[in-house]
Protein backbone atom coordinates (compact mmCIF):
# COMPACT_ATOMS: atom_id res chain seq x y z
CA UNK A 1 0.00 0.00 0.00
CA UNK A 2 0.90 3.75 -0.66
CA UNK A 3 0.37 7.16 0.82
CA UNK A 4 -0.10 10.32 -0.81
CA UNK A 5 1.76 13.13 1.46
CA UNK A 6 3.18 16.69 0.55
CA UNK A 7 7.09 16.43 0.84
CA UNK A 8 10.47 15.73 -1.13
CA UNK A 9 12.08 12.81 0.81
CA UNK A 10 11.93 10.67 3.80
CA UNK A 11 9.69 12.52 6.84
CA UNK A 12 12.90 12.29 8.96
CA UNK A 13 14.99 14.39 8.07
CA UNK A 14 13.97 15.32 4.84
CA UNK A 15 14.18 17.90 2.48
CA UNK A 16 11.14 19.90 3.87
CA UNK A 17 12.22 19.57 7.24
CA UNK A 18 15.19 21.45 9.57
CA UNK A 19 17.11 24.45 8.31
CA UNK A 20 18.37 22.69 5.36
CA UNK A 21 15.25 22.85 3.33
CA UNK A 22 15.72 26.76 1.99
CA UNK A 23 19.19 27.23 2.08
CA UNK A 24 20.44 23.84 -0.27
CA UNK A 25 22.04 21.90 3.09
CA UNK A 26 20.59 19.19 3.99
CA UNK A 27 20.36 16.88 7.40
CA UNK A 28 22.77 14.48 8.33
CA UNK A 29 20.46 12.08 8.59
CA UNK A 30 19.31 12.53 4.62
CA UNK A 31 20.61 9.48 2.83
CA UNK A 32 22.98 10.56 0.15
CA UNK A 33 21.31 8.91 -2.51
CA UNK A 34 18.50 10.36 -2.17
CA UNK A 35 20.29 13.97 -1.43
CA UNK A 36 21.35 13.33 -5.05
CA UNK A 37 18.51 12.35 -7.10
CA UNK A 38 16.55 15.06 -4.71
CA UNK A 39 19.14 17.98 -5.82
CA UNK A 40 18.31 17.31 -9.38
CA UNK A 41 14.73 17.84 -8.69
CA UNK A 42 15.49 20.86 -7.02
CA UNK A 43 17.33 22.51 -9.77
CA UNK A 44 14.66 21.75 -12.13
CA UNK A 45 12.00 22.89 -9.79
CA UNK A 46 13.01 25.31 -7.06
CA UNK A 47 9.67 26.46 -5.90
CA UNK A 48 8.40 23.51 -5.25
CA UNK A 49 10.87 22.14 -2.62
CA UNK A 50 8.07 20.00 -0.55
CA UNK A 51 5.94 18.60 -4.05
CA UNK A 52 3.32 15.82 -2.78
CA UNK A 53 4.71 11.82 -2.92
CA UNK A 54 3.64 8.90 -3.27
CA UNK A 55 5.47 6.56 -1.05
CA UNK A 56 5.55 3.10 0.31
CA UNK A 57 4.18 2.47 3.84
CA UNK A 58 5.69 -0.37 4.25
CA UNK A 59 9.06 0.20 2.36
CA UNK A 60 11.03 -3.07 0.27
CA UNK A 61 13.97 -3.32 2.19
CA UNK A 62 11.26 -4.01 5.48
CA UNK A 63 9.39 -6.29 3.81
CA UNK A 64 6.84 -4.78 1.47
CA UNK A 65 5.74 -5.13 -2.10
CA UNK A 66 6.90 -1.71 -3.31
CA UNK A 67 10.44 -1.30 -4.77
CA UNK A 68 10.35 2.10 -5.26
CA UNK A 69 10.43 4.23 -1.73
CA UNK A 70 9.24 7.01 -3.33
CA UNK A 71 7.79 8.96 -6.22
CA UNK A 72 7.73 12.60 -6.15
CA UNK A 73 5.16 14.89 -8.54
CA UNK A 74 5.81 17.83 -9.98
CA UNK A 75 4.00 21.04 -11.72
CA UNK A 76 5.84 21.40 -15.33
CA UNK A 77 4.64 24.81 -16.89
CA UNK A 78 5.72 23.66 -20.58
CA UNK A 79 7.37 25.54 -23.06
CA UNK A 80 5.14 27.47 -25.21
CA UNK A 81 7.82 28.48 -27.46
CA UNK A 82 8.58 24.53 -28.02
CA UNK A 83 5.17 23.57 -28.00
CA UNK A 84 5.35 22.11 -24.46
CA UNK A 85 2.08 21.86 -22.85
CA UNK A 86 1.53 22.14 -19.22
CA UNK A 87 1.85 18.63 -17.89
CA UNK A 88 2.72 16.64 -14.77
CA UNK A 89 6.56 15.58 -14.54
CA UNK A 90 6.85 12.34 -12.08
CA UNK A 91 10.52 11.20 -10.68
CA UNK A 92 10.84 7.58 -9.13
CA UNK A 93 13.33 6.90 -6.31
CA UNK A 94 14.54 3.32 -5.38
CA UNK A 95 16.15 1.81 -8.66
CA UNK A 96 19.28 3.63 -7.58
CA UNK A 97 21.12 3.08 -4.61
CA UNK A 98 19.75 5.18 -1.81
CA UNK A 99 21.16 4.17 1.10
CA UNK A 100 24.75 2.49 0.40
CA UNK A 101 24.49 0.17 2.95
CA UNK A 102 23.45 -2.82 0.90
CA UNK A 103 19.42 -2.86 2.95
CA UNK A 104 18.52 -2.89 -1.07
CA UNK A 105 21.48 -2.74 -3.49
CA UNK A 106 24.75 -4.05 -3.19
CA UNK A 107 27.61 -1.02 -3.35
CA UNK A 108 29.72 -1.48 -5.66
CA UNK A 109 31.85 1.60 -6.03
CA UNK A 110 31.26 5.29 -7.19
CA UNK A 111 32.57 5.02 -10.85
CA UNK A 112 29.31 2.37 -11.96
CA UNK A 113 26.27 2.34 -11.87
CA UNK A 114 24.31 3.06 -8.77
CA UNK A 115 22.02 -0.03 -8.01
CA UNK A 116 20.32 -0.82 -11.67
CA UNK A 117 21.71 3.00 -12.80
CA UNK A 118 18.90 4.88 -13.52
CA UNK A 119 15.11 6.20 -12.18
CA UNK A 120 11.66 6.59 -13.84
CA UNK A 121 10.19 9.78 -14.74
CA UNK A 122 7.02 10.41 -16.55
CA UNK A 123 5.40 13.12 -17.99
CA UNK A 124 1.45 13.13 -18.13
CA UNK A 125 -0.43 16.13 -19.94
CA UNK A 126 -2.39 18.13 -17.14
CA UNK A 127 -6.02 18.34 -18.28
CA UNK A 128 -8.17 21.57 -17.50
CA UNK A 129 -9.09 22.79 -14.25
CA UNK A 130 -6.65 19.68 -13.18
CA UNK A 131 -5.51 21.22 -9.49
CA UNK A 132 -3.64 17.83 -8.15
CA UNK A 133 -1.31 15.17 -9.97
CA UNK A 134 -3.35 12.01 -10.46
CA UNK A 135 -1.35 8.99 -9.18
CA UNK A 136 -2.07 6.25 -11.02
CA UNK A 137 1.62 7.18 -12.62
CA UNK A 138 3.20 5.94 -9.67
CA UNK A 139 1.24 2.25 -9.30
CA UNK A 140 2.60 2.14 -13.14
CA UNK A 141 6.23 2.68 -12.03
CA UNK A 142 6.03 0.96 -9.35
CA UNK A 143 5.06 -2.31 -11.77
CA UNK A 144 7.87 -1.12 -13.79
CA UNK A 145 9.70 -1.18 -10.96
CA UNK A 146 8.59 -4.81 -9.76
CA UNK A 147 9.80 -6.35 -13.05
CA UNK A 148 13.32 -5.09 -13.05
CA UNK A 149 13.76 -6.73 -9.47
CA UNK A 150 12.15 -9.68 -10.31
CA UNK A 151 13.92 -10.27 -13.29
CA UNK A 152 16.92 -7.99 -13.11
CA UNK A 153 16.55 -7.01 -16.50
CA UNK A 154 17.32 -3.45 -16.68
CA UNK A 155 15.81 -0.55 -19.23
CA UNK A 156 17.16 0.94 -21.86
CA UNK A 157 16.47 4.26 -23.90
CA UNK A 158 14.65 2.59 -26.98
CA UNK A 159 13.17 0.13 -25.01
CA UNK A 160 9.38 -0.59 -25.08
CA UNK A 161 7.28 -1.78 -23.06
CA UNK A 162 3.87 -4.61 -23.92
CA UNK A 163 1.63 -3.51 -21.26
CA UNK A 164 -1.79 -4.77 -23.14
CA UNK A 165 -4.07 -2.53 -21.45
CA UNK A 166 -4.58 1.64 -20.61
CA UNK A 167 -2.20 2.71 -18.35
CA UNK A 168 -4.65 4.49 -16.27
CA UNK A 169 -7.43 1.94 -16.08
CA UNK A 170 -9.64 3.63 -18.59
CA UNK A 171 -10.75 3.10 -22.16
CA UNK A 172 -7.98 5.22 -23.48
CA UNK A 173 -5.73 4.10 -26.59
CA UNK A 174 -2.26 4.42 -24.66
CA UNK A 175 -1.76 0.64 -23.94
CA UNK A 176 1.73 0.25 -23.82
CA UNK A 177 5.61 2.06 -23.48
CA UNK A 178 8.39 3.43 -24.49
CA UNK A 179 11.35 4.41 -22.66
CA UNK A 180 13.52 7.50 -23.13
CA UNK A 181 16.05 9.99 -21.70
CA UNK A 182 14.06 12.43 -19.26
CA UNK A 183 14.47 15.73 -22.00
CA UNK A 184 15.21 18.09 -18.87
CA UNK A 185 16.85 15.54 -16.23
CA UNK A 186 20.79 15.08 -16.55
CA UNK A 187 22.71 12.40 -15.15
CA UNK A 188 23.51 12.44 -11.28
CA UNK A 189 26.53 11.04 -9.51
CA UNK A 190 25.91 10.02 -6.22
CA UNK A 191 28.29 8.85 -3.16
CA UNK A 192 26.69 5.18 -4.49
CA UNK A 193 27.70 5.64 -8.31
CA UNK A 194 25.91 7.32 -11.41
CA UNK A 195 22.11 7.99 -11.54
CA UNK A 196 20.37 8.92 -15.21
CA UNK A 197 16.49 9.14 -15.72
CA UNK A 198 14.82 6.84 -18.58
CA UNK A 199 11.57 8.63 -18.99
CA UNK A 200 8.04 6.37 -20.08
CA UNK A 201 6.39 7.86 -22.65
CA UNK A 202 2.44 6.16 -23.16
CA UNK A 203 2.09 4.83 -27.35
CA UNK A 204 -0.74 2.93 -28.55
CA UNK A 205 -0.68 -0.32 -29.78
CA UNK A 206 0.00 0.30 -33.57
CA UNK A 207 3.26 2.37 -32.49
CA UNK A 208 4.31 -0.54 -30.04
CA UNK A 209 4.19 -2.53 -33.13
CA UNK A 210 5.90 -0.07 -35.37
CA UNK A 211 8.57 0.11 -32.62
CA UNK A 212 9.08 -3.90 -32.56
CA UNK A 213 9.59 -4.47 -36.49
CA UNK A 214 11.82 -1.23 -36.82
CA UNK A 215 13.02 0.29 -32.98
CA UNK A 216 12.25 2.23 -30.49
CA UNK A 217 14.13 5.34 -31.14
CA UNK A 218 12.77 5.79 -34.19
CA UNK A 219 9.18 6.03 -33.59
CA UNK A 220 10.31 8.23 -30.87
CA UNK A 221 11.72 10.72 -33.05
CA UNK A 222 8.41 10.77 -35.25
CA UNK A 223 6.34 11.17 -31.91
CA UNK A 224 8.77 14.09 -31.26
CA UNK A 225 7.81 15.72 -34.62
CA UNK A 226 3.67 15.61 -34.06
CA UNK A 227 2.50 17.79 -30.94
CA UNK A 228 -0.71 15.75 -29.76
CA UNK A 229 1.08 12.22 -29.54
CA UNK A 230 4.14 13.97 -27.49
CA UNK A 231 5.80 16.66 -29.11
CA UNK A 232 9.63 17.55 -28.19
CA UNK A 233 9.23 16.83 -24.73
CA UNK A 234 7.48 13.38 -25.26
CA UNK A 235 4.17 14.27 -22.82
CA UNK A 236 1.79 11.59 -22.71
CA UNK A 237 -2.00 12.26 -23.30
CA UNK A 238 -4.56 9.78 -22.53
CA UNK A 239 -7.44 11.36 -24.41
CA UNK A 240 -5.07 10.65 -27.70
CA UNK A 241 -7.69 9.24 -29.89
CA UNK A 242 -5.27 8.83 -32.92
CA UNK A 243 -1.91 7.11 -33.64
CA UNK A 244 0.64 9.03 -35.57
CA UNK A 245 0.25 7.09 -38.44
CA UNK A 246 -3.51 8.16 -38.32
CA UNK A 247 -2.50 11.96 -38.12
CA UNK A 248 0.08 11.52 -40.55
CA UNK A 249 -0.49 8.07 -42.96
CA UNK A 250 3.20 9.19 -44.63
CA UNK A 251 4.71 8.67 -41.62
CA UNK A 252 4.24 4.56 -41.85
CA UNK A 253 5.20 4.44 -45.39
CA UNK A 254 8.26 6.87 -45.98
CA UNK A 255 9.25 6.25 -42.12
CA UNK A 256 8.59 2.97 -40.98
CA UNK A 257 8.21 0.75 -43.59
CA UNK A 258 11.59 2.30 -44.92
CA UNK A 259 13.42 2.09 -42.08
CA UNK A 260 12.53 -1.12 -41.31
CA UNK A 261 13.71 -2.68 -45.14
CA UNK A 262 17.18 -0.48 -44.53
CA UNK A 263 17.76 -0.99 -40.38
CA UNK A 264 15.91 -4.17 -40.17
CA UNK A 265 14.82 -4.20 -36.31
CA UNK A 266 16.79 -4.04 -32.82
CA UNK A 267 14.34 -6.29 -30.94
CA UNK A 268 16.30 -9.68 -30.69
CA UNK A 269 14.64 -11.49 -28.10
CA UNK A 270 11.71 -11.52 -26.80
CA UNK A 271 10.12 -13.88 -23.49
CA UNK A 272 7.45 -15.96 -24.98
CA UNK A 273 4.84 -18.95 -24.20
CA UNK A 274 6.71 -21.06 -26.51
CA UNK A 275 8.10 -24.82 -26.66
CA UNK A 276 9.47 -27.38 -29.26
CA UNK A 277 9.70 -30.94 -29.47
CA UNK A 278 12.13 -33.25 -30.89
CA UNK A 279 10.45 -35.24 -33.45
CA UNK A 280 12.94 -37.19 -34.97
CA UNK A 281 12.90 -39.13 -31.69
CA UNK A 282 10.70 -41.62 -30.48
CA UNK A 283 7.08 -39.97 -28.46
CA UNK A 284 7.67 -41.95 -25.65
CA UNK A 285 11.60 -40.46 -25.14
CA UNK A 286 10.49 -37.65 -23.41
CA UNK A 287 14.26 -37.02 -21.50
CA UNK A 288 14.91 -35.44 -24.70
CA UNK A 289 11.93 -33.85 -25.48
CA UNK A 290 11.34 -30.20 -24.89
CA UNK A 291 7.16 -30.36 -24.96
CA UNK A 292 5.93 -28.49 -22.49
CA UNK A 293 2.51 -31.73 -22.79
CA UNK A 294 5.21 -33.81 -20.40
CA UNK A 295 4.46 -35.04 -17.35
CA UNK A 296 8.31 -35.07 -16.17
CA UNK A 297 10.31 -32.09 -14.87
CA UNK A 298 12.05 -31.20 -17.86
CA UNK A 299 16.16 -30.91 -17.72
CA UNK A 300 17.13 -27.18 -16.43
CA UNK A 301 19.87 -25.01 -18.23
CA UNK A 302 22.94 -25.18 -17.21
CA UNK A 303 24.77 -22.08 -15.76
CA UNK A 304 27.01 -21.45 -18.73
CA UNK A 305 24.10 -21.93 -20.90
CA UNK A 306 22.04 -19.44 -18.95
CA UNK A 307 24.87 -17.05 -19.06
CA UNK A 308 25.01 -17.38 -23.31
CA UNK A 309 21.37 -17.36 -23.39
CA UNK A 310 20.85 -13.98 -21.39
CA UNK A 311 23.52 -12.37 -23.70
CA UNK A 312 22.10 -13.10 -26.70
CA UNK A 313 18.56 -11.80 -25.57
CA UNK A 314 20.71 -8.78 -23.85
CA UNK A 315 23.85 -8.28 -26.45
CA UNK A 316 23.11 -10.13 -29.42
CA UNK A 317 25.50 -12.86 -30.43
CA UNK A 318 26.93 -10.22 -33.19
CA UNK A 319 28.71 -7.08 -31.86
CA UNK A 320 27.56 -4.06 -30.71
CA UNK A 321 23.95 -5.21 -30.84
CA UNK A 322 21.49 -3.31 -28.42
CA UNK A 323 20.16 -4.46 -25.17
CA UNK A 324 16.70 -5.95 -25.33
CA UNK A 325 13.57 -5.18 -22.97
CA UNK A 326 11.66 -8.87 -22.67
CA UNK A 327 8.03 -7.60 -23.30
CA UNK A 328 5.65 -7.42 -19.80
CA UNK A 329 2.18 -9.26 -19.86
CA UNK A 330 -0.15 -7.31 -17.83
CA UNK A 331 -2.57 -8.69 -15.11
CA UNK A 332 -5.19 -7.39 -13.18
CA UNK A 333 -3.91 -7.39 -9.43
CA UNK A 334 -6.02 -5.55 -6.73
CA UNK A 335 -7.39 -3.81 -9.06
CA UNK A 336 -4.73 -2.20 -11.23
CA UNK A 337 -3.17 -3.46 -14.24
CA UNK A 338 -0.04 -4.47 -13.45
CA UNK A 339 3.49 -6.44 -14.74
CA UNK A 340 3.71 -10.09 -14.68
CA UNK A 341 7.60 -10.42 -14.14
CA UNK A 342 8.85 -13.74 -14.67
CA UNK A 343 9.84 -14.77 -10.94
CA UNK A 344 13.71 -15.44 -9.80
CA UNK A 345 13.64 -18.80 -10.41
CA UNK A 346 12.21 -18.43 -14.18
CA UNK A 347 14.56 -15.96 -15.17
CA UNK A 348 17.70 -15.85 -17.20
CA UNK A 349 19.43 -15.40 -14.44
CA UNK A 350 18.10 -18.32 -12.29
CA UNK A 351 20.34 -19.50 -9.70
CA UNK A 352 18.65 -22.82 -9.17
CA UNK A 353 18.97 -23.50 -12.81
CA UNK A 354 23.07 -23.47 -12.70
CA UNK A 355 23.50 -26.38 -10.29
CA UNK A 356 20.79 -28.61 -12.27
CA UNK A 357 23.37 -30.52 -13.98
CA UNK A 358 26.86 -29.91 -15.07
CA UNK A 359 27.63 -27.87 -18.54
CA UNK A 360 29.84 -30.49 -19.69
CA UNK A 361 27.56 -33.18 -19.33
CA UNK A 362 24.87 -32.02 -21.89
CA UNK A 363 25.78 -32.80 -25.13
CA UNK A 364 24.89 -30.81 -28.37
CA UNK A 365 22.85 -32.99 -30.59
CA UNK A 366 21.82 -32.31 -34.21
CA UNK A 367 18.14 -32.83 -34.83
CA UNK A 368 16.54 -34.13 -38.08
CA UNK A 369 13.10 -32.52 -37.32
CA UNK A 370 11.32 -30.03 -34.92
CA UNK A 371 8.00 -29.17 -33.75
CA UNK A 372 7.93 -25.18 -32.70
CA UNK A 373 5.20 -24.02 -30.21
CA UNK A 374 3.91 -20.69 -29.62
CA UNK A 375 0.78 -18.70 -28.75
CA UNK A 376 -0.37 -16.37 -30.88
CA UNK A 377 1.12 -13.54 -29.49
CA UNK A 378 4.35 -14.98 -29.64
CA UNK A 379 3.68 -16.13 -33.52
CA UNK A 380 2.97 -12.90 -34.78
CA UNK A 381 6.70 -12.09 -34.28
CA UNK A 382 7.75 -14.64 -36.06
CA UNK A 383 7.47 -12.46 -39.58
CA UNK A 384 9.13 -9.68 -37.50
CA UNK A 385 12.02 -12.63 -36.99
CA UNK A 386 12.53 -13.25 -40.76
CA UNK A 387 12.20 -10.14 -41.77
CA UNK A 388 13.08 -7.67 -39.34
CA UNK A 389 16.61 -10.07 -38.18
CA UNK A 390 17.20 -13.14 -40.16
CA UNK A 391 17.43 -11.53 -43.92
CA UNK A 392 19.37 -8.82 -42.66
CA UNK A 393 22.36 -11.06 -40.67
CA UNK A 394 20.88 -10.98 -37.16
CA UNK A 395 19.31 -13.49 -35.12
CA UNK A 396 16.11 -13.70 -32.70
CA UNK A 397 15.56 -15.60 -29.53
CA UNK A 398 12.65 -16.45 -28.10
CA UNK A 399 12.89 -17.46 -24.25
CA UNK A 400 9.53 -19.49 -22.40
CA UNK A 401 8.43 -17.63 -19.14
CA UNK A 402 6.78 -20.66 -17.68
CA UNK A 403 10.39 -22.80 -18.15
CA UNK A 404 14.20 -22.45 -19.18
CA UNK A 405 13.16 -23.50 -22.93
CA UNK A 406 14.70 -21.56 -25.27
CA UNK A 407 14.46 -20.90 -28.92
CA UNK A 408 16.82 -19.09 -31.49
CA UNK A 409 16.51 -18.45 -35.12
CA UNK A 410 20.04 -17.49 -36.48
CA UNK A 411 21.11 -16.66 -39.98
CA UNK A 412 24.19 -18.25 -41.64
CA UNK A 413 26.13 -15.09 -41.13
CA UNK A 414 25.66 -15.04 -37.11
CA UNK A 415 28.49 -16.04 -35.49
CA UNK A 416 29.00 -18.37 -32.55
CA UNK A 417 25.78 -20.58 -33.23
CA UNK A 418 25.78 -24.01 -32.49
CA UNK A 419 23.29 -24.88 -35.27
CA UNK A 420 25.20 -25.27 -39.04
CA UNK A 421 24.04 -25.34 -42.33
CA UNK A 422 24.87 -28.89 -42.56
CA UNK A 423 22.66 -29.48 -39.12
CA UNK A 424 20.58 -26.31 -39.21
CA UNK A 425 18.42 -27.81 -35.63
CA UNK A 426 21.08 -28.11 -32.77
CA UNK A 427 19.96 -28.32 -29.14
CA UNK A 428 22.32 -27.87 -25.92
CA UNK A 429 19.57 -28.96 -23.34
CA UNK A 430 16.41 -27.17 -23.35
CA UNK A 431 17.82 -24.59 -25.70
CA UNK A 432 17.50 -25.23 -29.48
CA UNK A 433 18.99 -23.09 -32.30
CA UNK A 434 17.65 -23.13 -36.03
CA UNK A 435 19.47 -21.93 -38.62
CA UNK A 436 17.32 -20.72 -41.80
CA UNK A 437 18.65 -20.01 -45.37
CA UNK A 438 17.48 -16.44 -46.98
CA UNK A 439 15.45 -18.52 -49.54
CA UNK A 440 14.08 -20.62 -46.97
CA UNK A 441 13.09 -17.38 -45.00
CA UNK A 442 11.32 -15.71 -47.84
CA UNK A 443 9.41 -19.01 -48.11
CA UNK A 444 8.03 -18.87 -44.71
CA UNK A 445 7.33 -15.52 -44.90
CA UNK A 446 4.84 -15.68 -47.48
CA UNK A 447 3.48 -18.90 -45.81
CA UNK A 448 2.97 -17.25 -42.45
CA UNK A 449 1.61 -14.18 -44.17
CA UNK A 450 -2.08 -14.85 -42.56
CA UNK A 451 0.28 -14.25 -38.90
CA UNK A 452 0.03 -10.38 -39.69
CA UNK A 453 -3.98 -10.58 -39.61
CA UNK A 454 -4.65 -11.93 -36.24
CA UNK A 455 -8.21 -10.61 -36.12
CA UNK A 456 -8.75 -13.33 -39.01
CA UNK A 457 -6.96 -15.63 -36.80
CA UNK A 458 -8.42 -19.28 -35.72
CA UNK A 459 -6.55 -21.61 -33.16
CA UNK A 460 -4.85 -23.94 -33.33
CA UNK A 461 -3.28 -23.25 -36.71
CA UNK A 462 -0.19 -25.27 -38.22
CA UNK A 463 2.27 -25.08 -41.04
CA UNK A 464 4.53 -27.62 -41.59
CA UNK A 465 7.73 -27.52 -44.65
CA UNK A 466 7.78 -31.59 -44.89
CA UNK A 467 11.24 -31.58 -46.86
CA UNK A 468 12.82 -29.10 -44.06
CA UNK A 469 11.34 -31.65 -41.70
CA UNK A 470 10.10 -28.38 -39.36
CA UNK A 471 6.70 -27.76 -38.44
CA UNK A 472 5.26 -24.81 -36.70
CA UNK A 473 2.24 -24.76 -34.12
CA UNK A 474 0.32 -21.08 -33.11
CA UNK A 475 -2.02 -22.45 -29.97
CA UNK A 476 -4.34 -20.91 -27.78
CA UNK A 477 -2.47 -19.74 -24.33
CA UNK A 478 -4.63 -22.26 -22.43
CA UNK A 479 -1.84 -25.09 -23.68
CA UNK A 480 1.18 -23.22 -22.26
CA UNK A 481 -0.75 -22.31 -18.81
CA UNK A 482 -1.38 -25.78 -18.19
CA UNK A 483 1.80 -27.78 -18.95
CA UNK A 484 -0.19 -31.04 -18.35
CA UNK A 485 -2.85 -30.08 -21.02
Amino acid sequence: MEGVRPGGGPPAGGPGSGSGSGSGSFPSLFPPGLHGIYGECRRLYPDQPNPLQVTAILKYWLGGPDPLDYVSMYRNLGNPALNVPEHWHYVSFGLSDLYGDNRVHEFTGTEGPSGFGFELTFRLKRETGESAPPTWPAELMQGLARYVFQSENTFCSGDHVSWHSPLDNSESRIQHMLLTEDPQMQPVQTPFGVVTFLQIVGVCTEELHAAQQWNGQGILELLRTVPVAGGPWLITDMRRGETIFEIDPHLQQERVDKGIETDGSNLSGVSAKCAWDDLSRPPEDDEDSRSICIGTQPRRLSGKDTEQIRETLRRGLEINSKPVLPPINAQRQNGLNLDRAPSRKDSLESESSAAIIPHELIRTRQLESVHLKFNQESGALIPLCLRGRLLHGRHFTYKSITGDTAITFVSTGVEGAFATEEHPYAAHGPWLQILLTEEFVERMLEDLEDLNSPEEFKLPKEYSWPEKKLKVSILPDAVFDNPLH
